[in-house]
C-alpha cells in the first residue's frame, strides 16, 4: 500500500464553531467550543475527509480525541454520530481512545457523552469531567 503523506489541520473557533486541531505527529485530535453551525455537514466535511485518509495510513501507538462541547445543536449531533462511527470503524485496526470532555456544571454535555459512550460501547470512551 502507498504511503500518504497527511499534513496536520487545524480550524478556529468562531461564535457558532468549534475550534479543530488535528495533529499527526502527536497523533491527537480536539474539538472544542460551541458547535451549531448553519450548515453542519458542509462545515464538518473537511474534518471527517481529513480523519478518513488519516485512518488509512499504518499507525503506531494510540490516537486520541478530546471533544470539549459546551453547546451542540441537533444536527451537529448527528455528526458527532457519524464521527464516533467512523472512529468506532477506525478502532478495529487502530487504537483510538475519545475523551468526552465535559464542565461539572453542565449537565446536558455529560448527558450527551453518556449516550454516545453507551452507543459505541466497542469505543474506548472516557467521560472526563473537568
Amino acid at each position: 500500500m502507498e504511503s500518504i503523506t497527511i499534513e496536520s489541520l487545524f480550524i478556529e473557533q468562531t461564535k457558532y464553531t468549534p475550534s479543530i486541531s488535528l495533529d499527526v505527529e502527536k497523533q491527537h485530535f480536539q474539538i472544542i467550543g460551541k458547535s451549531y453551525p448553519e450548515n453542519t455537514f458542509v462545515f464538518y466535511s473537511e474534518t471527517m475527509a481529513w480523519l478518513e485518509r488519516y485512518f488509512t495510513q499504518s499507525l503506531d501507538g494510540k490516537t486520541v480525541i478530546d471533544f470539549e462541547i459546551i453547546y451542540f445543536n441537533s444536527s451537529s449531533s448527528k455528526l458527532f454520530f457519524d464521527l464516533l462511527d467512523l472512529l468506532e470503524e477506525a478502532s478495529k485496526q487502530h487504537q483510538v481512545e475519545i475523551n468526552w470532555i465535559y464542565d461539572e456544571e453542565n449537565e446536558t454535555a455529560l448527558e450527551a457523552g453518556e449516550d454516545f459512550k453507551e452507543d459505541f460501547e466497542s469505543l474506548v470512551f472516557n467521560l472526563v469531567e473537568k
